[in-house]
């Protein structure tokens, strides 16, 4: 079933529907995101902006977060882009990431 920013089908057919598992994997999700959204520094080094865009991305798809993951492959490829696109870029990413993450803390809820 698709809710909202994670498709939880996948994230339970992924883990073998296992209920612990998927706890752990939210946590794990949810902590990583917060330590990777500061590295998203438009002003930061070129590099740090890609490895933290693709860090999140491949995490994003891990848990199903399609839009999340989506809009962090195009910050990865905004690398070289203009301050401004990358200011823009953050914003999308902290956009899904706030939908994903209400979408986590609801299903903790349950």
């Amino acid at each position: 079933m698709m809710a909202g920013a994670i498709d939880f089908s996948h994230l339970e057919h992924y883990v073998g529907g296992d209920q612990a598992i998927i706890r752990e994997v939210l946590a794990l999700f949810s902590d990583q995101a917060r330590t990777v959204l500061p590295l998203l520094d438009p002003e930061g080094p070129a590099d740090q902006w890609r490895n933290a865009a693709h860090s999140l991305k491949g995490s994003a798809l891990g848990i199903g977060a399609l839009a999340l993951a989506a809009a962090c492959g195009e910050a990865e490829q905004a690398r070289d882009a203009p301050a401004a696109d990358k200011v823009a870029a953050r914003a999308r990413i902290a956009d899904c990431l706030g939908a994903v993450l209400a979408d986590i803390a609801g299903y903790r809820s349950r």
